[in-house]
């Protein structure tokens, strides 16, 4: 359950798991994703990816926007590939702080930001956190860690969140969990090596145990792309 997960771990990833999924985007994972997170020439299950993630990302942005309070913001964006959050969250006035397991996603982030000093990008993992910002951001990560550590990442990223933390995960169901057991059966060098479906039910009661409301939630689907995203706000 999700309270027991929370009281028995701390926000330590595995080492193996770190070394596996940072390996993975400094490798094919980069190459790949590099394409779908940019504008050029993709196959039709990129294109879809693509599709799916930038809903999601649009999604965010436009709560920045309906709540007009960008400006001057501090943002933490928790894994943030190549800067398809940051870089838009910038350019609104928020003071960006990106950070990304992978080498390679970070410097790719830093040649497509305009402002050399805004977002700042720097190579770090998320247990590696530190300090206090407005909103905390983590999208399209927590698909890399299983349930024994998602739980204490949470938890993590919540205590560096003064007032919100925005988050998205891929939900767990009958359905998803036969589309992923489909999916892994698909040969491919460029695929993860691992992704992990959570349950909503255990989200929420993170949450909710460490003092957060959800206040706005989305969902995005598309034919190989799910996401479920959470603002939680401090109660």
């Amino acid at each position: 359950m999700a309270n027991k997960a929370l009281n028995n771990t701390s926000a330590k990833e595995s080492p193996k798991d770190k070394e596996i999924v940072r390996d993975y985007f400094n490798s094919t994972g980069f190459d790949r994703w590099r394409r779908i997170y940019g504008e050029g020439d993709v196959n039709r299950v990129q294109q879809d990816i693509r599709t799916g993630h930038q809903q999601t990302v649009d999604y965010v942005l436009d709560w920045f926007k309906n709540d007009k309070n960008a400006l001057g913001q501090t943002v933490c964006d928790a894994g943030c590939g190549t800067g398809s959050l940051s870089i838009p969250l910038s350019a609104m006035g928020a003071k960006v702080y990106a950070s990304d397991i992978s080498e390679k996603m970070v410097g790719e982030g830093k040649s497509r930001a305009a402002d050399p000093e805004n977002p700042i990008f720097e190579v770090k993992d998320l247990a590696a956190l530190s300090g206090e910002y407005d909103t905390v951001i983590c999208l399209d990560v927590l698909i890399h860690y299983p349930d024994r550590e998602s739980e204490a990442m949470i938890s993590h990223l919540a205590s560096l969140a003064k007032s919100r933390l925005i988050l998205s995960f891929a939900p767990k169901n009958p359905y998803y969990v036969l589309m992923k057991k489909v999916g892994d059966m698909v040969p491919g060098p460029s695929k993860a090596t691992r992704a992990y479906l959570h349950k909503e039910s255990d989200v929420r009661q993170v949450l909710k145990k460490l003092g957060f409301t959800i206040k706005r939630k989305e969902f995005t689907a598309t034919s190989f792309y799910f996401s479920r995203l959470f603002e939680a706000v401090r109660n």
